[in-house]
């Protein structure tokens, strides 16, 4: 949980999991793909080695545990079913819409997902709205991602703010490590599906954005 202050200058969301509910639909991909060659991962296994890891990280888990090379057949299978999955349905993560309508600071994306992918989603989503080009940082754009610290680095430096100044929102353990690791103020959030398989999934993630609309109101209009 973050020190609550009133330093923070620049917003860092994570995308997957934080921005939009892509975790559980991205699981069910993986895990009907790898079903087909003998593979089962279950929901402890994806979060994990799956879960705020790039897409090669991913890769080189599945070769390790399971000595199932990802070819390009198959990597490109997975990218097309999941641009399927997340246009019929993908969703924003409930009251996000709300809380970057009313940013009064400038904020930014920053995932370890690719930038096709990423822009896919906020498509889908009608998040694309929120961001620019300049706002979307991904791992293709650091040597190292999370839990490394440079992603988040790269980020801040591009808007010209100390890490001191940046709030970092995650959902990730890779992704908290990494903005601890980037001295960077950091709130968990917990508010998507993956999160809660419960029906009050909705109050649970509005509950989560209330924690940031209460320790940080003048970040808000």
């Amino acid at each position: 949980m973050a020190e609550y202050n009133q330093d923070i200058a620049f917003v860092i969301f994570d995308c997957d999991g934080v921005l939009i509910d892509s975790e559980v639909l991205s699981m069910k991909v993986w895990a009907g793909l790898l079903q087909e060659h003998g593979v089962h991962i279950d929901q402890k296994y994806f979060f994990e080695h799956f879960l705020g890891r790039s897409f090669e990280h991913v890769q080189s888990v599945i070769l390790k545990d399971f000595n199932l090379a990802v070819d390009t057949a198959m990597a490109n299978r997975f990218a097309d079913e999941l641009k399927t999955t997340f246009e019929q349905q993908l969703s924003p993560t409930d009251g996000i819409n709300e809380v970057l309508s009313s940013l009064k600071v400038p904020y930014c994306l920053a995932t370890s997902s690719s930038r096709e992918r990423t822009r896919i989603a906020l498509n889908a989503t009608g998040l694309n709205r929120y961001f620019s080009e300049a706002q979307i940082f991904t791992a293709a754009d650091v040597t190292h991602g999370k839990p490394a610290p440079d992603l988040f680095l790269y980020a801040a430096k591009q808007q010209g703010i100390s890490p001191s100044h940046c709030l970092v929102i995650e959902d990730s353990a890779p992704g908290l490590q990494a903005a601890k690791a980037a001295e960077m103020h950091c709130l968990h959030y917990v508010g998507g599906a993956h999160m809660s398989q419960t029906a009050g999934k909705r109050e649970n993630a509005l509950a989560h954005w209330r924690v940031f609309n209460t320790h940080y109101p003048y970040l808000i209009d």
